[in-house]
C-alpha cells in the first residue's frame, strides 16, 4: 500500500483518517504535491448531495422529478 495524498473534490466529504478511496491521477496546480483526485461515490467516499449539474464528476445520483422543482425555491 502506498500513502498519497489527494484531492477531495466537491463541497463537503464524508471521509475519516482510515477510509478506503479510489483514486485517479489529475494534480492541483494550486496545492503542491497534490497528484491525485479522489473519485466521488465509490468504496468509502459519498458523493456530493443536492448537485445538480455536473453529476457524474462528483458521484450524485439523478434527483427524482418531483424533488427537483420544490428543492430549488429561488428562481420566479
Amino acid at each position: 500500500q502506498m500513502e498519497v495524498t489527494a484531492y477531495i473534490p466537491g463541497e463537503g466529504h464524508n471521509l475519516q483518517e482510515h477510509s478506503v478511496v479510489l483514486i485517479r491521477g489529475g494534480r492541483v496546480k494550486d496545492l503542491p504535491s497534490v497528484r491525485y483526485h479522489i473519485v466521488r461515490g465509490t468504496l468509502d467516499s459519498d458523493g456530493v448531495s443536492k448537485r445538480r449539474q455536473g453529476r457524474s464528476r462528483y458521484g450524485a445520483k439523478r434527483p427524482k422529478p418531483g424533488q427537483a422543482a420544490a428543492g430549488r425555491g429561488g428562481k420566479k
